[in-house]
């Protein structure tokens, strides 16, 4: 089996493509397939969140390139900017994981937060893409599960004296 232990940043093209869905990219061990079929391990340091275009090099030398899978997605639209700011507070309210554009808001399914995003009047459709949500206001961080399972990102920056 592969095994791949760090993320690459040199020059080097990849030769390998690993695509995983957002919840996949937030896991530090995990055993999967490349789009090859070949198997990988991946070991990577605890809170690593792997975003679509990562590199990573494998122990054999090989760059694989992650790319972000296209998953079920809610995609919020609004009337007017305030009524996106307010869905985008109440989002963030709860702590969800939330991809941001100036003229929309993805986030992963959810049934309870669909009706409470009607409810402030949003428009809400159904769509697969790829999910590459905010890392928050600070980095480098962590992802954790939250007791439903929904993805729940921290960003702590690097404390220098």
């Amino acid at each position: 089996m592969l095994v791949a232990e760090r993320i690459y940043s040199g020059e080097l093209a990849a030769t390998e493509t690993l695509i995983l869905p957002f919840d996949l990219r937030c896991k530090s061990r995990l055993r999967t397939q490349l789009a090859s079929g070949e198997e990988i391990g991946l070991f990577l340091a605890p809170g690593t969140v792997l975003r679509g275009g990562a590199r990573l090099e494998a122990n054999d030398g090989r760059i694989v390139a992650v790319t972000a899978a296209d998953e079920p997605l809610m995609e919020v639209r609004c009337a007017t900017p305030l009524l996106l700011a307010r869905a985008a507070y109440h989002l963030g309210n709860r702590h969800v994981a939330v991809q941001l554009d100036a003229d929309w808001l993805r986030l992963q399914p959810d049934h309870v937060l669909r009706q409470m995003l009607l409810g402030l009047g949003a428009t809400i459709t159904e769509l697969a893409a790829p999910f590459e949500p905010e890392a928050g206001a600070y980095s480098p961080g962590h992802q954790h599960d939250t007791m439903h399972g929904k993805g729940k990102i921290h960003m702590y920056g690097n404390k220098r004296g």
